[in-house]
């Protein structure tokens, strides 16, 4: 027992996942599964006991107000409401947020939730048919960044994640001294065991077990998305998935008579940041804000990655996997799995809602075998970082988010004409499977870094036959893009 009720404890979990399109909106979705995570709980009254409702962010549909919507259809009138920014971190500082609000005695109850009909616009789409869901903001409100991508990366179209997290995998590999076929042998022998998990779990998109080479090699139904990158090893979005957490006080849940077996405890939790672009990443290859979360979840905890029966890593790319892994000097093949649902590329990846789905499937894992569980969340291009400590035993300190990490910024220049060394890179693939051109980031000689795109057959060939990383090269500006050449 924890012996203070202002002690958080998630009671209801809920995850959905609709197989046929078109299915239903996303706010159909969030009334779905807060109406389950709340039966979970074992609490008819516990709805009408929100204090808060949050939502995550959706790339679905923009309506004109999320969480006043979600509250009508659930005849809630809850004083505190949010929306988050896009981002893979966002579930958990949602989640974060309202322990540190309960604990404050601020608030006794929240629920957060999440979902995405990506697969069902995609359907319509096909279909020649207009998505007409409800309560359409107007005007549309602009994206969800918190921070919009640098003038050099738009230049050099440098934006999407399947790039940015390729050209980091490549600077990873030649630090690492591993070759082009080493770093693909083991990518396939890290994911292959989460296509076993993400068979045994009903809420996944993809329920099949796949071999190793079945995921790195090429294929006419696994082309290469942004090399080295397979399809079959990144996060999977077009899907149609929601999730919901509650999060009560102790009190709370004394008073609703919730069953302490359903209580999930968040231990400790902390955030921290890398530098926004990728190009300004001291080491393109590594993540020290992960090692700061992780160290500042730990303490705030009481525990550590030994006591963990359990672990979610964000698997958006392997990369995400392998930095985390590296920050904690955890072995990619423990024993224990990387992941409770399968991951991203499994599972399923639902834009910024995974963590969700993370929290969920953790919390049944510690309710059906008790014990610690760790979950993280990676938003942006591996910038920024969520550490989350769930336990069946109270303690800890939950807290606020841990400071944000700031590492030193490389300096980007916009433009450059002369020798560089390329850092990282990655060759763009359309969606026949043929290579369009080569992007890379660039050492340069005075400091600094560059982009550039590479755009001669015969050169984007070699970028994916022999390692790169090191190469000297030159560059030409081309109008707002610079151009490699060697």
């Amino acid at each position: 027992m924890s012996g203070d009720p202002r002690t958080p404890c998630l009671v209801g979990v809920a995850q959905h996942t609709v197989r046929v399109q078109p299915g239903p909106e996303p706010l159909d979705l969030w009334e779905l599964v807060a109406r389950e995570a709340a039966a979970d709980a074992g609490a008819p009254g516990l709805l009408n006991a929100l204090d808060s409702i949050q939502v995550v962010y959706t790339e679905s549909w923009q309506y004109d107000d999320p969480t006043a919507r979600l509250a009508e259809r659930l005849g809630a009138a809850p004083r505190h409401r949010a929306y988050s920014k896009v981002s893979g971190t966002a579930p958990q500082l949602l989640l974060g947020e309202a322990a540190s609000m309960i604990a404050r005695g601020e608030m006794d109850a929240a629920l957060v939730a999440g979902a995405e009909a990506l697969a069902t616009r995609r359907a319509l789409r096909r279909a020649g048919e207009r998505v007409a869901w409800s309560h359409p903001a107007n005007p549309k409100p602009p994206y969800g960044w918190e921070r919009p991508p640098h003038p050099a990366e738009l230049a050099h179209e440098l934006f999407l994640p399947v790039h940015t997290y390729a050209i980091m995998e490549t600077a990873r590999r030649a630090a690492a001294g591993e070759s082009i076929e080493e770093e693909r042998a083991a990518r396939g022998l890290m994911m292959a065991p989460m296509t076993e998990i993400a068979a045994a779990n009903p809420h996944a998109w993809y329920r099949e077990v796949a071999k190793p080479s079945e995921l790195v090699t090429p294929a006419a139904d696994n082309r290469f998305v942004g090399w080295p990158y397979t399809r079959r090893t990144v996060a999977v979005m077009e899907v149609d998935q929601a999730a919901a957490a509650i999060l009560v006080s102790d009190g709370l849940a004394d008073r609703l008579g919730i069953p302490r077996d359903k209580r999930v405890y968040l231990r400790g939790w902390s955030y921290a940041e890398d530098t926004w672009e990728v190009a300004a990443r001291p080491a393109l290859g590594s993540s020290p804000a992960m090692a700061a979360a992780a160290r500042a979840a730990f303490e705030r905890a009481g525990t550590g990655l030994d006591e963990m029966s359990a672990l979610d890593l964000y698997s958006c790319f392997a990369i995400a996997l392998r930095a985390a892994c590296a920050a904690v000097e955890l072995d990619p093949l423990d024993p224990r799995g990387l992941t409770v649902t399968g991951g991203l590329p499994y599972a399923g990846g639902p834009a910024s809602d995974y963590v969700l789905h993370s929290t969920a499937a953790m919390a049944e894992r510690l309710r059906a075998a008790p014990g610690h569980g760790l979950v993280t969340g990676v938003g942006m291009h591996l910038t920024k970082h969520t550490y989350a400590v769930w336990s069946t035993e109270p303690g800890g300190v939950p807290g606020d988010a841990a400071p944000v990490y700031v590492a030193e910024p490389v300096p980007i220049a916009d433009s450059y004409e002369g020798s560089a060394t390329v850092a990282g890179y990655t060759v763009a693939h359309g969606r026949d499977g043929a290579a369009e051109r080569g992007v890379l980031i660039a050492d340069l000689p005075g400091g600094g870094r560059a982009h550039a795109h590479v755009r001669h057959p015969d050169l984007i060939a070699e970028a994916e036959s022999r390692e790169l990383v090191g190469t000297e090269v030159r560059l030409v500006p081309e109008g707002p893009v610079n151009v490699a050449t060697w």
